[in-house]
Order: C-alpha cells, then sequence, then structure tokens
C-alpha cells in the first residue's frame, strides 16, 4: 500500500507535535508520511529498540505482553494523540486488529527539532539569510537537523552553530574551495547547487565525484585532519552558502561527534562483531594492517558508504588518528557508528 501524505492539521492534533512552532511543522510534513499496516501484521515486538516515535492515524493497534492483549489504541482518540508504547526497548507487541494508518517519526529528529524549537529556533531575519525563499531556508535547516551528525550535538551548541555561521553568495562557475589549499571552513548548500571534482596525475582538468544541492555539506575533512583540501567544488549554478569557520567547526560541531577509544576498547568492539576499518593508503595497509581490517582510503570514503553496513560497529584507524577522525566522522554524520583509534596504529604497534 502506497503512503499518504501527511498535513500539518494531522500533526498539530498529536502531542508534543501540538507544540512546534509553524514553520518548523511545515517542514516537519515535508519529510514524514501515513503509513498502513494490514490486519493481523506486527508493527513492533517487544523488546524492539528502534527509536521511532509512532502514533496511531486510523483503525485500532493492539498491544500485547506475552501474547496477552493489554491495551488497544484506536486512531482519532484521546490516547492516539501520543505515542505508542514509547519507552525503549519496547515493553509490549504493537498488532493491526485491522487496518491501521500510522505515523513513525525519527525519535532522536523529532527531540533535536523540539528542543532546537523551544530554545529559540531562528528566523531568517535573525541569521541575516537572503534567499528570497522562505520555504529553501527551512529545507536546509531541517536537512541539517535530520542528519545523525546533530542528534549528537548538545542543544547549545546546535544554537551557537547556526548563529555562527555566515552567508556567502556565489555565482555559476566561482570555485569555492580548490583542491590543495588550507581547510579553513565547514559549508552547508543553502540555496543552487555545486559540483566536485578531483585532481588526478592522469586527469588534471579533474574528474567529477559528485553533485551537492541544499542541506548537502562539504569541507569537513580538511578541518577535522588539518591537512589541505581533497577536492575541489565548484558553483554549478548561481546560489548560496553557510559557512562556520574552523575553530568553530571543530569545538561545536566535530567534538561531539568523535568516540575515541585506546587499543584495548577498539579490541573489545571489534571482539564484539565490530569491524577495523583502515583509512590509510593501499600501500600502507599492505605493510602492516589490524587482522581482517577493511581497507577504504579517506579520499574514497564518501563513494564506498554503500558498502558498509550500518548494523556494524566500526573502528576507524590510520598510522596517527588524524585521517581516522575525519572518516569516522563522515561514517557518524551518515548514520554509522563508528569509533576512532586513539593516537592510531602507530602508537599502538609500539605498545604491543
Amino acid at each position: 500500500m502506497k503512503d499518504k501524505p501527511v498535513t500539518t492539521a494531522i500533526l498539530r492534533r498529536l502531542s508534543p507535535l501540538d507544540g512546534l512552532q509553524k514553520e518548523n511543522l511545515d517542514s516537519l510534513v515535508k519529510k514524514t508520511a501515513i503509513h498502513s499496516l494490514e490486519a493481523g501484521r506486527v508493527l513492533f515486538r517487544e523488546g524492539d529498540q528502534k527509536k521511532r516515535t509512532v502514533y496511531v492515524i486510523s483503525g485500532e493497534l493492539l498491544l500485547l505482553s506475552g501474547g496477552e492483549e493489554v491495551a488497544v489504541i484506536e486512531g482519532g482518540t484521546k490516547e492516539a494523540a501520543h505515542p505508542v508504547a514509547h519507552v525503549i526497548p519496547r515493553k509490549v507487541t504493537a498488532k493491526a486488529r485491522n487496518r491501521v494508518e500510522y505515523l513513525a517519526i525519527d525519535s532522536d529528529l523529532l527531540d533535536v527539532m523540539l528542543t532546537w524549537d523551544q530554545t529559540g529556533s531562528y528566523e531568517v531575519s535573525e541569521l541575516g539569510l537572503d534567499t528570497g525563499d522562505q520555504a529553501t531556508s527551512d529545507d536546509w535547516m531541517l536537512t541539517l537537523l535530520q542528519t545523525k551528525a546533530f542528534h549528537k550535538i548538545p542543544p547549545a551548541n546546535i544554537q551557537a552553530i547556526f548563529m555562527r555561521m555566515q552567508q556567502v553568495n556565489h555565482t555559476t562557475g566561482d570555485v569555492v574551495i580548490k583542491q590543495g589549499d588550507e581547510g579553513d571552513y565547514f559549508y552547508v548548500v543553502i540555496k543552487g547547487s555545486c559540483s566536485v571534482t578531483r585532481e588526478t596525475p592522469l586527469n588534471k582538468d579533474g574528474i567529477k565525484l559528485a553533485d551537492l544541492a541544499i542541506g548537502d555539506t562539504f569541507g569537513e575533512e580538511a578541518l577535522i585532519s588539518d591537512a589541505r583540501r581533497n577536492a575541489t567544488i565548484t558553483m554549478s549554478s548561481d546560489g548560496s552558502l553557510m559557512r562556520l569557520a574552523k575553530e568553530d567547526f571543530k569545538s561545536l560541531l566535530n567534538e561531539p561527534m568523535l568516540k575515541w577509544v585506546n587499543k584495548e576498547q577498539a579490541d573489545e568492539i571489534v571482539g564484539n562483531d565490530g569491524i577495523w576499518l583502515d583509512v590509510r593508503l593501499p600501500s600502507e595497509f599492505e605493510n602492516f594492517h589490524e587482522p581482517d581490517a577493511i581497507n577504504i582510503p579517506l579520499y574514497f570514503i564518501r563513494l564506498k558508504l554503500g558498502t558498509l553496513d550500518k548494523d556494524k560497529r566500526y573502528v576507524v584507524c590510520c598510522d596517527t588518528g588524524r585521517r581516522s577522525s575525519a572518516g569516522a566522522y563522515i561514517l557518524n554524520e551518515r548514520g554509522f557508528d563508528a569509533f576512532v583509534l586513539r593516537d592510531g596504529l602507530e602508537m599502538s604497534e609500539e605498545k604491543e
């Protein structure tokens, strides 16, 4: 059954969504849909740990404990205005008595939006934006808030990030960052689009790696690893970017996201079905590496994200911890559970 669009009127009937400011509620509508569950199908089981905030819109949802019915949530009732069995892990199993329509919102996203909303979400005028389009401004902000990166950042940091960002306007063909330059800013596309190219010894004009649209970010690798830019970003249309200075990025966005572990902790993670992810060059990897490690060089990691398993935990490593911290940031930003080996493989080898 195809999903149905949701309306602000429906969201306003639900708690705590009814407390969101209009612009944030309008933005959430674009990211949410009404799903359906046929009679007899299970929505979630007892012990489920997936962070979803679930609401019954129509139909009857049975709540079972040990196979026994303990409650029925019927769409449109007072009980249905609140999340279903919200405690994680779930204490009950939810099963459709008849055809049920429901909403399922990422709980971390909702928590970030509520906190941001209640601690002072910012109007376009307050941020000094001039996109000429309120919807565009809402889109890039919501896209950022929706990334797993922002779920790990303290609310006060989120406010500071938005307030310290500066808007820069560009025209088609402008080079925003050039391969080989020092890193100075982290960027978010808020209007228009950009292309990403990388120069190689065999192709001085650069190979096109990706296109970036509203809400996409770039520039973080050089800031985290204190390395030079590894690609060139060029405006492929007229547009606007928000940028955050290097020191603000490191203190407000990068530090809260990285989880550092020592060699003993890393071995424990890998011993419990985790994976070593080595982001050094293949020649370095061949020289020595951790047993059963996989090798994806840092410059290649964005292109290889689709080959990694989000259900696994990764310990990202390199010689010193510098490149691996950049790799772990990229993984965490995109919803992976990644750790960084403190001090890198060189120090680990010496200690052994």
